[in-house]
């Protein structure tokens, strides 16, 4: 996640049975966060209402509703429309098509023309199997198709074969319009465009003047004289330059603050030896349970400082420079130093457990090793204590994940990512043989034959044949970052999205999150899935609209912001939106989630204190990109 980039003990850690509250919505239902953000439905699941036929007053007999879907179910029933007009909006639908079946979704069609498609631009819907059109489903109709999967150059084809329900997503403002099927991005495009308007001369609609020209009309769902049905048509409205609403229930009296004014970075200049600009990266932030108090902060080139004081006293110094083994490069920032974590018994052992992507072995490959504090000075690592724990391969640059936390089993645990490019092309997410796509767990205090490491006897696929004995919880796409609920034993877990939901998730053992036959509580790609007793839902989940890159952080324990307390702090990296999240491990249900007043910081890491008081970083290029949280004015 580092994007441009454009994550118990009684408890959860330990069963299936006490699987978190879901983010996911009843069929034809509002989902929490869809309420907070402005979502309505168009379809209750129950009644026709709100729908009409193509210039007509009222609907045919020839549209049913059967089982919660609104369905084409009789000849003659002819293309149906809303009751309202929309200019600027993004809707949510699932369509089910028959064998060979055909339909269409259109948009900004307005009646005074004989059909609806020649005003508006329609998001094909067939059966790509044994269709007759060589338009397919999802592409609009002679104007747009899907390019190459970055990475792969893969074609996609995301729908799902007759008979399963498909999810399409299609937001239109002036500025962008964008059409993704089960997840898959499919068409960016701007209406009215020059290259729109020469798509629209070479196609078949360049002989009706008014195709394509309305910006506001309403939607349409055409009858191809085919079976088809359409079930939870959510619509949501949005300002010109395409801003949703915040899934939020008020705004917290908490401010954010500089948390080390006048701190200076020891052996780090903000120029390179190249003589370019070199921004400071403190990708980690965390504290050795010894009771120093000390503060440790890890830079994504492989610089590990000490803070030592508090405020304006604070003193920075190399605790470990690892920089010569460390590869980060701008262009594919994924990559670096991104793990640090010190186990419970830190005072006693000395030891500490880092991950980064190395530059002396092959191309994307990741270590999870082990080093000492240094016999005669606190304040400095002994480099040369190294032990490898884990060397791990990565197919692509993204997707690393890279978090490291220590649980309160003093067992390490590890997120990993997916391995990259998009869409998990090699499905390692699903697939127990490969570490990736996993949160491992692993004893680095042991050994245990040629491994420098033991397996926890009750790791849960410890027996399964095929299965990497480290993995504890798996299905998971890019998990950053994860931190456990020191008051609770909770592993919460932030996992980035592809196109369309960003996810919060309560790991247990066991565990499947389901990607990539789910991106948050919804289906993805060809192979997904509806919901399913065996893939557990995220407890949260935000679109696309609100942010598009989540960055998870800890629930707060500390003590200087009381308003604070037990709520799980995230953020979102694009847009810089920060968020309080309070969540009934009990009831298994959200609270609320709320705003943190911030200056919309790109924040790409958050930690915490010995005390429990938590921060957040940002890249800088002065040093000064760490900051916490205090009261606000009431």
């Amino acid at each position: 996640m580092i994007v441009a980039l454009r994550p118990t003990w009684l408890f959860v850690v330990g069963c299936l049975a006490l699987t978190a509250g879901s983010a996911r919505a009843a069929e034809n239902t509002l989902s929490e966060s869809e309420k907070r953000s402005g979502w309505k439905l168009l379809f209750d699941g129950e009644s026709t209402k709100g729908w009409r036929n193509y210039k007509k007053d009222k609907l045919s007999a020839g549209w049913l509703v059967e089982d919660g879907a609104l369905t084409r179910g009789r000849a003659g029933a002819g293309d149906i429309v809303t009751a309202d007009e929309y200019d600027s909006f993004e809707l949510q639908i699932e369509y089910k098509i028959s064998k060979g079946g055909n339909s269409g979704i259109m948009f900004h069609v307005t009646e005074e023309a004989d059909a609806p498609w020649q005003t508006g631009p329609e998001v094909q819907v067939q059966d790509n199997i044994d269709g007759h059109d060589p338009q397919k489903s999802g592409w609009l109709y002679q104007l747009y198709q899907p390019g190459p999967v970055p990475f792969t150059d893969k074609i996609p084809d995301a729908t799902r074969p007759p008979g399963e329900w498909n999810h399409v997503q299609l937001r239109v403002t002036p500025a962008i319009c964008e059409i993704n099927v089960n997840g898959i991005r499919y068409a960016l495009f701007q209406k009215g465009s020059p290259e729109w308007n020469e798509r629209v001369a070479k196609s078949k609609f360049a002989q009706y003047p008014q195709f394509g020209k309305p910006t506001k009309g309403v939607l349409c769902l055409q009858d191809h004289g085919n079976p088809v049905s359409f079930r939870n048509i959510k619509l949501r409205e949005l300002g010109p330059d395409g801003a949703a609403p915040e899934p939020i229930d008020g705004t917290l009296a908490v401010a954010v603050k500089p948390a080390f004014p006048g701190l200076t970075w020891e052996d780090w200049v903000p120029i390179d030896d190249n003589g370019k600009a070199q921004e400071f990266r403190p990708i980690v932030l965390t504290y050795a349970p010894d009771g120093s108090k000390r503060v440790f902060v890890a830079t994504q080139q492989g610089l590990i400082y000490v803070i030592n004081g508090e405020g304006p006293a604070a003193r920075s110094k190399v605790f470990l420079d690892i920089r010569d083994q460390v590869t980060y490069k701008d262009q594919e920032n994924e990559e670096g130093f991104l793990g640090l974590a010190f186990p419970p018994e830190y005072k006693k052992s000395g030891e500490f457990c880092v991950y980064y992507t190395s530059k002396k072995l092959e191309p994307h490959t990741s270590i999870v090793s082990k080093f000492r504090v240094s016999a005669d000075d606190a304040n400095r690592a002994d480099r040369k204590s190294e032990i490898e724990l884990l060397r791990i391969p990565q197919p692509f640059w993204n997707h690393n994940g890279g978090t490291i936390v220590y649980g309160p089993d003093g067992f390490l645990y590890v997120g990993l990512g997916d391995g990259g490019s998009a869409n998990d092309p090699l499905n390692n997410a699903q697939n127990l043989s490969t570490w990736l796509g996993s949160i491992l767990r692993i004893d680095p205090a042991h050994k245990e034959g040629t491994r420098n490491y033991a397996i926890p006897k009750d790791n849960p696929f410890v027996n399964k044949p095929g299965a990497k004995p480290e993995i504890y919880a798996y299905g998971l796409r890019n998990v950053w970052r994860m931190a456990f609920d020191r008051e609770t034993g909770t592993l919460w877990c932030a996992d980035v999205g592809q196109n369309l939901w960003e996810e919060i998730d309560l790991i247990v053992k066991g565990g499947n999150y389901g990607w990539s036959l789910r991106e948050g509580a919804h289906t993805f790609g060809a192979k997904g899935t509806s919901l399913r007793a065996d893939l557990i839902e995220p407890i949260w989940e935000y679109d696309h609209q609100v942010g598009s890159s989540i960055t998870g952080g800890v629930v707060y324990r500390g003590k200087q912001v009381p308003e604070l307390v037990g709520r799980y702090l995230y953020a979102d990296y694009v847009t810089g939106k920060l968020w309080a999240l309070k969540y009934d491990e009990v009831a298994r249900k959200v609270i609320s989630n709320e705003a943190i007043p911030s200056a919309k910081l790109p924040v790409i890491s958050f930690g915490e204190d010995e005390q429990g008081e938590v921060y957040f970083t940002i890249v800088t290029p002065d040093g000064k990109g760490i900051f916490r949280f205090a009261q606000g004015a009431k």
